[in-house]
């Protein structure tokens, strides 16, 4: 496995920025021969893609610092890119970075470009947990033709019901975010909006999309209900959804775990 600290000056960021990308490659067990080389390795017709997500207070290094994802990833013969979003909910901020258009137009073009990953759609994904959930799911939705699979780990999905019931001492700037959908009296109407993951998944439907999507949740996180209710909807609504839920917490055990789930997933046509 080859990981690559890239910094390059973003348009759309209005700064230099640093990314990480797992690309695959032979490992030092692997005689490379043309009797056993595997198909994981076939760059000249590309890699599948991962767009991996952090959650609030993190960054391009958490997955790195925190999890397996390399020896995963190497395993299964994918390319993971890893890029930081602050807490911004992956949107375009009213006062600051233009999080949706990078991770949605510059850094896929980019990726692209620059590393031996495929171009299709069915090859290119997007996942993440908490914040990253929301994140993994907002941007699968809105561009449903740029990611096949979407997956969610504890996340954020409900994000009208959180947003309306967030507290005065919330740490997130709402209003940053989510600054068009912002009521005179401070209030946050999500729902049905461009942001409400319910609305994206109906949008992508009447486009002719059928958006494949995964969500797993721990039975001691707090946002267990959160993603109970998401899954009824869903289910309500005839998604094509994978749901997984066990033993855990909002924490890096529970997720090293089901990210190994998630790239078996995505990899299942």
């Amino acid at each position: 496995m080859a990981l690559m600290e890239v910094h390059y000056s973003s348009f759309a960021m209005g700064t230099n920025i640093t990314l990480n990308v797992f690309v695959p490659t032979p490992g030092s067990s692997e005689a490379i021969t043309d009797m056993n080389q595997s198909r994981k390795y076939d760059y000249e017709h590309g890699l599948p893609v991962l767009y991996l997500l952090h959650g609030a207070y993190g960054d391009a290094f958490s997955w790195i610092r925190y999890s397996n994802i390399d020896r995963y990833a190497q395993d299964r013969g994918i390319v993971v890119v890893m890029a930081s979003a602050e807490n911004s909910f992956y949107q375009d901020l009213k006062y600051g970075r233009k999080y949706y258009t990078f991770f949605t137009e510059e850094l896929p073009t980019f990726i692209q470009n620059v590393f031996p990953v495929s171009k299709d759609r069915d090859k290119t994904f997007v996942a993440g947990f908490s914040m990253g959930g929301y994140g993994a799911w907002y941007l699968g939705l809105r561009r449903p033709d740029l990611f096949s699979k979407a997956a969610s780990m504890s996340g954020a999905i409900d994000i009208a019901a959180l947003g309306a019931n967030r507290g005065d001492n919330d740490p997130f700037c709402w209003e940053n975010s989510f600054y068009d959908v912002l009521g005179e009296d401070g209030s946050l109407n999500l729902a049905g909006s461009k942001y409400d993951p319910f609305a994206l998944y109906d949008k992508a439907v009447a486009d002719g999309y059928k958006p494949k999507l995964y969500m797993a949740c721990g039975k001691d996180d707090f946002l267990y209900q959160s993603n109970l209710h998401v899954k009824k909807v869903m289910e309500d609504k005839g998604a094509d959804l994978t749901y997984a839920e066990g033993e855990g917490a909002h924490d890096w055990e529970f997720w090293d775990r089901y990210i190994q789930d998630i790239l078996d997933w995505l990899l299942t046509n």
